[in-house]
């Protein structure tokens, strides 16, 4: 603005007007459409808002389609589609059939905001969303919605929101459970270097606080080796671990990189075990040339069990898909998006008993449930916003043999020290 030159009066009153009119629609469009707030009774007597009418119930896929957790997109969008159909096939949740919205967004945040501004008006839920920093950016949005989420993305920075909804244990507490492993089963020693090769942003961030709590607490240290998700050739961060001399390594990660580093280590003579987050598997390595250096070196910490559990709700679920999806691979993904949307679909119908299908309702009915399990794997705490919903890890195996390539080697537990390490986190 030139000060010494100012515009005509009415060219600024002019101005004025138009950016106060802006300011009022932006400000209607989020509090009245958006923020579920505003309700109306449906010809049922059940409150509405966003989403709902008096047929149907919309909720909202935020996806990962093209980006580095493709293979895991496709299979939780399709687990939740079968969760939809079963559902409408059943009568419906409330009387209402439900939609699924679904949205890719690449694992680009920028992409993911603009597609969580596109649907947010119109879907009451949402039981998908994939990537900590996806979530990270759009946490202030789905608060002021009041958009009860269940991410596909386990940071303890997404605690401590109300519709914010992190399913089972957090980044951290898979690896004290992953240390915890590989010191009970004398793969690790007093003295040792444990390597970890960690993305950046909150997902490495957080596993690393796991770690190297563990590791403290062990009298072990952590060599640390942080990537990008674009970062798929890992010959750099095998070749500092060995330089380091490291005993074992975690990796929370893609699972790209995951491939490259047992791949590489194993080539390069550092047959040391590898530990991975439950997001740095897929079953689909084991097609690949380091197939036989994950079965020799790799375990995976997961708050779910594998596909091939004999659990009774898993056999059910994988049956299901096997016929709705003839020929696709069954792994970690269907899981967690079944059970996210059977989750969705329980908090929906008890908000429906109490008469309102407002988000904030919604919201309520999911926090009012502190022994929730739907037979997919251990129960879970929803009432405590600050707490992971689950404090125990299960301990996997690759396996081409296996469905999902996956089997179990320990049950779900919870490792030594987690209580005192969330004491201490506060």
């Amino acid at each position: 603005m030139n000060v010494k030159h100012p515009r005509p009066r009415a060219t600024r009153t002019a101005a004025l007007a138009a950016a106060l009119a802006a300011v009022l629609l932006a400000g209607t469009a989020c509090s009245s459409k958006a923020d579920g707030g505003s309700t109306d009774d449906a010809a049922d007597g059940v409150k509405s808002g966003p989403g709902v009418s008096d047929k149907t119930i919309r909720l909202g896929a935020l996806t990962d389609l093209t980006g580095p957790y493709a293979t895991l997109g496709k299979s939780i969008v399709q687990a939740q589609q079968m969760w939809a159909d079963e559902t409408n096939a059943a009568g419906g949740i409330c009387g209402r059939q439900v939609e699924i919205v679904v949205k890719d967004h690449g694992y680009d945040v920028q992409k993911a905001v603009t597609a969580y501004a596109d649907i947010a008006p119109d879907v009451v839920a949402l039981p998908q969303v994939i990537g900590s920093p996806v979530v990270a950016a759009l946490l202030d949005d789905i608060e002021r919605d009041h958009m009860l989420t269940f991410p596909q993305a386990w940071a303890a920075s997404l605690l401590g929101r109300d519709s914010v909804q992190v399913l089972g244990t957090t980044y951290d507490l898979d690896m004290i459970a992953a240390v915890d492993f590989l010191t009970r089963t004398k793969k690790l020693a007093k003295g040792d270097t444990i390597g970890h090769v960690y993305f950046e942003g909150d997902y490495g961030a957080n596993a690393l606080e796991g770690s190297e709590w563990a590791a403290e607490q062990a009298g072990m240290k952590v060599a640390g080796q942080k990537i990008k998700a674009t970062d798929t050739d890992l010959t750099a961060q095998v070749s500092a671990l060995s330089k380091a001399g490291v005993k074992a390594i975690l990796i929370s990660a893609g699972p790209a990189q995951t491939a490259s580093l047992a791949g590489l280590a194993a080539a390069r003579g550092l047959t040391v075990p590898i530990v991975s987050s439950a997001p740095g598997y897929a079953p689909q390595l084991l097609k690949t040339p380091a197939a036989a250096a994950l079965e020799a070196m790799v375990h995976v910490v997961s708050a779910a069990p594998a596909v091939s559990s004999d659990l009774p709700g898993v056999k059910k679920m994988v049956a299901s898909y096997q016929k709705a999806y003839p020929g696709e691979p069954v792994d970690s993904g269907v899981l967690s998006g079944y059970n996210a949307a059977q989750l969705t679909g329980a908090d929906l119908k008890k908000a429906c008993e109490g008469g309102s299908l407002a988000r904030q309702d919604v919201v309520k009915a999911h926090r009012s449930q502190k022994n929730a399990d739907t037979g997919l794997g251990t129960p879970q705490n929803f009432s405590y916003v600050t707490a992971p919903a689950s404090r125990s890890t299960y301990v996997l195996k690759p396996d081409a043999k296996a469905l999902g390539g996956l089997v179990g080697v320990e049950e779900a537990h919870k490792a030594p020290g987690v209580d005192a390490y969330l004491a201490g986190r506060g």
